[in-house]
């Protein structure tokens, strides 16, 4: 029951008068204008004030010895209307962004993960540049490091150092897949480099410290912890973000993300924002990654990539306990392409790759970043888990071929129908596979899926080839069947391709 103040009130005053009529010596109640007593404040002790000094005293001397090396880039394209051309790395349309500058430009996502910056219009005037940021890591060669975004799209790219001079670029060199880029000038002695330091010895829970130039405003800095690490959000092609709620605004893309000993472990890249602020959700390309980038720029102008040739997938609960494994205790190879470095190493499906050289992987994207950073001609022992035993294997690097992808898709034709699953399936012929684009030589293609079946909420459609049952080959659909059939638990383990890849999917009893 809701109480109003009058009654609230009568209530104070009755109870002193039932005090006293109960002869109780505590019937001298206080005053009703009596001043209640000041809460006693305890004092701060000096252990306390020293803590908070010394992390103060952290975070000044971080900006002391990394802001000289902060710079904002300003890019200044031409004030003439260009046709819009491909970009040779995403197919979108290489032309700048009003928005140049902000944490990977506007966000066109429904305020969740910003834009990629190849996704513009098709056509824009080239009037509008942008600012940025970037971190000398080079004095004497004068090389800056910053983000593709921040410097694509052509036109002047002018760099701001701490104490006013401008310097413009001699050259700059861009890897979209990173979102990573080095911008060299002239340098000079004059000039303060920062010191990179190790990304992989970051924890979560970390201080960080972000520098830049959000909103123009030079020489900002901000403070958080790290988040995450290893995230991938989807805006570019090879990702292992760390996450931070440093604050990260528009013109912070391309500073530094450092530590408390003043070392970059990261470069500011994205944000997650509902209105292009700070939302406590910010993201850095770890400095490793974008130090082996801006290596290979420097040093080639491109950067040079090795493969392996497989298709994988985490290992979730459910598929560990089918592959004899802990649950995210490594990769699960799903296909190994013909003709590749994983075909002559040995490789076989159902393989988890839990060590990649000295790297532990745990996720898709640590893997191909261990095996891509792979030194050419120098061999690398793979970690294997096949069939609940552990072996080594020995891959030798190659350098990515620039048409290693894709399959494609084609209705099937009819087959035998499996009520127990709820799906029907056909042998997989040859001119199917062509149809489907898929390279299996012998399997299963699903022609129809039951709604509300067990197959169904698997995951499983039709168009989807089966070439591994319960971890057995089948070569037609009676194979299927038969193996199907033989099952004790109700549990069914498939290997299944489709258009998004190999990978294998756990039928629940």
């Amino acid at each position: 029951m809701k109480i109003s103040k009058t009654s609230q009130r009568a209530a104070f005053f009755a109870a002193p008068l039932t005090l006293v009529a109960a002869g109780l010596l505590m019937a001298a109640t206080p005053a009703i204008n009596a001043v209640p007593a000041k809460p006693v404040t305890p004092p701060i002790s000096a252990e306390q004030l020293n803590v908070a000094n010394s992390l103060s005293q952290a975070f000044r001397n971080v900006a002391d010895r990394v802001l000289p090396s902060v710079v904002a880039i300003e890019n200044r394209p031409d004030t003439s209307w260009h046709s819009a051309k491909p970009s040779p790395d995403d197919g979108a349309m290489n032309v700048p962004n009003p928005f140049k500058g902000t944490p990977l430009e506007d966000m066109f996502r429904g305020g969740q993960i910003p834009m990629h910056p190849g996704m513009t219009p098709r056509q824009s005037p080239r009037s509008q540049g942008g600012i940025g940021s970037g971190v000398i890591i080079d004095a004497e060669a004068g090389i800056v490091l910053t983000n593709n975004h921040v410097v694509e799209g052509g036109g002047k790219v002018i760099v701001k150092t701490q104490d006013g001079r401008e310097f413009e670029a001699i050259e700059v060199f861009t890897d979209p897949k990173t979102d990573i880029a080095v911008v060299k000038i002239n340098g000079d002695s004059s000039l303060t480099a920062a010191k990179i330091g190790n990304s992989d010895a970051t924890s979560v829970g970390d201080w960080v410290v972000a520098l830049g130039q959000p909103f123009g405003l030079e020489s900002t800095v901000t403070a958080g912890i790290v988040s995450a690490k290893n995230r991938g959000i989807g805006i570019t092609d090879r990702e292992n973000f760390i996450q931070t709620d440093a604050a990260i605004n528009p013109g912070n893309s391309g500073g530094p993300l450092v530590n408390l000993y003043g070392e970059v472990i990261g470069i500011n890249t994205a944000i997650s924002s509902r209105g292009g602020g700070n939302n406590g959700v910010g993201f850095a390309v770890p400095s490793n990654l974008a130090q082996w980038v801006s290596n290979q720029l420097v040093a080639n102008g491109t950067v040079q990539r090795a493969y392996l040739g497989v298709a994988i997938q985490p290992v979730g609960y459910d598929l560990a306990n089918q592959l004899g494994v802990a649950p995210k205790g490594g990769v699960a190879v799903t296909n190994v392409f013909p003709d590749t470095p994983a075909a002559k190493t040995g490789f076989k499906s159902g393989d988890v790759i839990v060590k990649f050289g000295e790297t532990k992987v745990s996720t898709p994207q640590q893997l191909q970043l261990a095996v891509e950073r792979s030194p050419m001609g120098k061999p690398v022992s793979v970690e294997v888990v096949r069939d609940g035993k552990t072996i080594t294997l020995s891959y030798a690097p190659e350098a990515a071929p620039s048409d290693f992808a894709g399959n494609g898709k084609s209705k099937a034709p009819s087959g035998m129908k499996m009520s127990s699953l709820g799906i029907e399936v056909s042998t997989l012929t040859a001119d199917v596979a062509k149809q489907l684009g898929v390279q299996e030589e012998s399997g299963v293609v699903i022609t129809q899926v039951q709604d509300g079946s067990r197959a169904q909420r698997a995951g499983l459609k039709p168009g989807m080839v089966v070439s591994q049952v319960n971890r057995q080959d089948v070569k037609s659909a009676a194979d299927f069947d038969k193996v199907v059939k033989a099952d004790e638990d109700g549990t069914i383990l498939m290997l299944v391709r489709s258009e998004q890849g190999s990978r294998f999917v756990v039928i629940e009893g």
